[in-house]
């Protein structure tokens, strides 16, 4: 399909590309149900074509039970028929690449749903048989088997593994809630299955290859129908331990059994070479959580997955010397395999960094979100707005969040009856889980349902009243707002051949301060300080977070600069930029 603009012109679109998250469910709703759906999203591209965006990636859009909010996938084929209809999505395909947006979707292979029809089939059958050899079901430790296999343990909390009993229901290890059952042959020990996030998320086994040419031949189905990519999801986790040993925390080197293992990368050497049989760079992009550089740039080598989101960058905190270090180990190790890197603050996982920003502790980890622990909004939103002009002014490709360009804030106060994360229920309700990042949009008017949907609708969330002054209305054509922020500093990225380029050089200057040229002629400068630092000698001030005033750059605010006049030698700036603190 026909791309225009800048998109279609730019071959690498990908190296460099701003792309925008869409929860659909959240996004917008065009029906009145109070979920989100193509319908909504169709409506809104022209929105995403002001704001800037080269494409946009979906979160799961497929028929799920939503035991995981879609990425508990029935059918990797069709589309969820909350959001719309297949008819719907090859629609929109084609709307979003007149206005030259490319289109991403997520693909979840490590696991499916409890109700498709393999592991229907996988139910239904005995032990032993071909159906359950496309999972990893096994038999119980201990009396009766009934121990699980080994001690994996869930993403979500309890135990990895359920049971399928003879009495035709599941019977999970205590803290794990039921999952589905199916009757074992009389006499016959039940078996258990591995699910590394919810019993509803049984995972492929990736040995077997039916797995591998389902997958294989449901990444041509969608190329068929024009998306540009896919979004792995939990890449990492495909290959397992064949032997399914004991997860030992103490253990010190060696492969672990079922994250990072080397046999995962035949799959994306395959996957590569399918991507790379249609025209117009179709790509691949992991969500690889690993804390080593080097491992993680291992799934970016040339035939291999085209990029992989930057975590270190997004769970850092706002500190000059650690994001610097974040910076530096990322752009080195991407450049040892010739890929981009990639920048992201947040996404429909994690805290909104609004909210991170004016914590005291700034940092992130999935594994403590501390939902409810204090945070100044307003410090947080000073420190969005500049790490928004941070992250748009590195060498390779950005991702945005949908809200981010509105400045939303994690809702933290959701009632406990409608939180609907599987964390919730499987931590024993002390983890409110994700929903907070996933309150629907704000888009006009002064009460909720914010233009979200039709007047008088509910959205499946609920939305703070306090947004009536983040709406997307509110803030189009208004001075200083986070969304006219977003849309400037991204025409400015497009349009400056400077910000486009892999050239960064770092610039002395004070401490918690950030100071770097791109190209020949742009200075980027964000302070971390607390205090305001002077300005290098300049002719214009491209975008600032913050209003300029004295020649002085305030706390927690960054700008770019046009600094033609000292492409000559950086000393005298660097002189400069370490005075007038204070």
């Amino acid at each position: 399909m026909p791309h225009s603009g800048r998109s279609a012109a730019s071959r690498d679109w990908w190296r460099k590309a701003d792309i925008y998250e869409v929860y659909v469910r959240s996004f917008a709703d065009g029906n009145g149900d109070g979920i989100g759906d193509l319908a909504g999203v169709r409506a809104r591209l022209p929105y995403l074509a002001e704001l800037g965006v080269d494409a946009i990636w979906f979160a799961p859009w497929y028929p799920s039970p939503m035991a995981d909010a879609g990425y508990d996938v029935a059918d990797y084929r069709a589309i969820e028929p909350l959001f719309g209809s297949l008819d719907e999505a090859e629609q929109l395909i084609a709307e979003a690449h007149r206005l030259g947006i490319r289109i991403i979707i997520d693909i979840v292979p490590n696991h499916g749903s409890d109700q498709q029809q393999w592991f229907a089939d996988a139910l239904a059958a005995q032990a032993g048989s071909a159906e359950r050899a496309r999972y990893h079901f096994r038999p119980g430790q201990g009396a009766e088997g009934s121990v699980p296999p080994n001690n994996w343990t869930s993403e979500f909390g309890g135990t990895a593994w359920s049971r399928v009993s003879s009495a035709g229901r599941a019977q999970p290890a205590p803290e794990a809630p039921r999952g589905p059952g199916a009757p074992e042959a009389a006499g016959e020990p039940a078996e258990w299955y591995l699910h590394l996030f919810s019993p509803g998320q049984p995972d492929f086994n990736w040995a077997h290859p039916d797995v591998r040419a389902e997958f294989a031949d449901v990444l041509r189905f969608w190329f068929d129908r024009g998306v540009d990519g896919f979004r792995i999801d939990s890449a990492a986790l495909l290959a397992k331990d064949p032997s399914l040993a004991d997860l030992d925390p103490g253990q010190a080197g060696g492969e672990h059994p079922y994250i990072d293992r080397d046999g995962v990368h035949g799959i994306y050497r395959e996957w590569r070479r399918i991507a790379d049989s249609y025209p117009g760079e179709r790509v691949l992009i992991g969500e690889v959580w690993l804390p080593d550089a080097e491992r993680l740039t291992r799934y970016l080598r040339p035939d291999e997955l085209h990029s992989a989101f930057n975590f270190d960058f997004l769970c850092c905190a706002w500190d000059a010397a650690r994001l610097r270090e974040v910076i530096d180990v990322t752009l080195d190790s991407h450049a040892r395999v010739g890929a981009p890197a990639t920048w992201v603050l947040s996404n429909h996982d994690v805290v909104r960094h609004v909210t991170r920003y004016g914590r005291a502790d700034t940092a992130f980890s999935m594994s403590d979100r501390r939902i409810g622990e204090p945070s100044d909004r307003e410090l947080g939103t000073r420190r969005a707005r500049a790490a928004a002009l941070l992250t748009f002014s590195l060498p390779g490709a950005v991702y945005l969040y949908q809200g981010d360009e509105l400045g939303l804030w994690e809702v933290e106060d959701i009632p406990d009856e409608l939180l609907q994360d599987p964390f919730w229920e499987r931590s024993g309700h002390t983890d409110r889980g994700r929903d907070g990042c996933r309150v629907p949009l704000p888009w006009s008017g002064k009460q909720p349902p914010f233009g979200f949907g039709p007047e008088g609708s509910v959205p499946w969330l609920p939305q703070p009243t306090q947004w009536k002054d983040l709406t997307a209305e509110a803030e189009s054509g208004s001075d200083g707002s986070m969304l006219e922020l977003y849309r400037a500093a991204l025409r400015l990225r497009r349009a400056e051949q400077a910000l486009t380029s892999a050239d960064i050089r770092w610039l002395a200057s004070p401490a918690g301060v950030l100071s770097y040229r791109r190209g020949d002629d742009i200075t980027v400068m964000i302070n971390l300080s607390a205090h305001p630092v002077g300005l290098p000698p300049h002719d214009k001030v491209l975008i600032g977070s913050a209003p300029l005033q004295g020649g002085v750059l305030p706390p927690d605010c960054a700008t770019w600069l046009r600094t033609r006049q000292c492409t000559s030698g950086d000393e005298g700036f660097d002189r400069a930029a370490q005075g007038s603190q204070g």
